[in-house]
């Protein structure tokens, strides 16, 4: 799994004035939680660009004050007008201790719906689970071959050893729905059987 490093400094003073005087440098505070104690730190905003404008699930290791913490993504804040970056949370991995993420799912085969002339629609690209940090993976591997026309997958069809999904089990994640080509055909074909009768 890609793993990002993140150079940050120790935050000593809160508070809207520190962190407006962060801001002004283009650096965007952040806060480390679940480990031994919390962490407060900042680190130029630059260096969060690949973790957070991406599809991929990443580790980030951030280092401050001579210290590395192993976390994942929990939560983003941004400026309501700028839409710039303006907070961080992360959550430390401790090898022991379940972690919530979200991971994104890859939907991958060639569907039997589409071989059929359906189109294949995602309804969900990531799925919530919990499991300990060495289990967790860049993305969920979801095999579409067997998916039908009409036909769906649905949460409870997904097996994941050493993770529990937390998404309601009868969510669907994809379906093949039927193209308007594909209807327009069906439509033409049934007019025809009852002319012939």
């Amino acid at each position: 799994m890609k793993t990002i490093t993140i150079e940050g400094q120790l935050r000593t003073e809160s508070g809207k004035k520190a962190t407006r005087q962060l801001r002004s440098q283009q650096l965007v505070p952040g806060v480390i939680y679940g480990g031994a104690s919390e962490v407060n730190f900042a680190a130029p905003l630059a260096s969060f660009k690949p973790l957070v404008y991406t599809g991929e699930f990443l580790i980030a290791e951030i280092l401050v004050d001579g210290n590395k913490y192993r976390c994942i993504l929990k939560d983003l804040q941004f400026d309501k007008v700028s839409d710039v970056l303006i907070h961080v949370d992360l959550l430390e991995l401790v090898d022991n201790k379940k972690v919530i993420a979200n991971l994104p799912v890859n939907f991958h085969g060639n569907s039997a719906g589409v071989k059929a002339g359906g189109r294949l629609v995602v309804k969900m690209k990531t799925l919530k689970v919990k499991t300990l940090p060495k289990h967790l993976k860049a993305a969920i591997e979801v095999d579409i071959t067997n998916l039908e026309l009409n036909g769906n997958i649905r949460v409870e069809d997904v097996k994941l050893e050493e993770m529990e999904i937390l998404n309601s089990p009868r969510i669907p994640m994809a379906s093949i729905v039927m193209t308007r080509q594909l209807r327009q055909e069906e439509a033409a074909a049934t007019k025809d059987e009852k002319k012939k009768k």
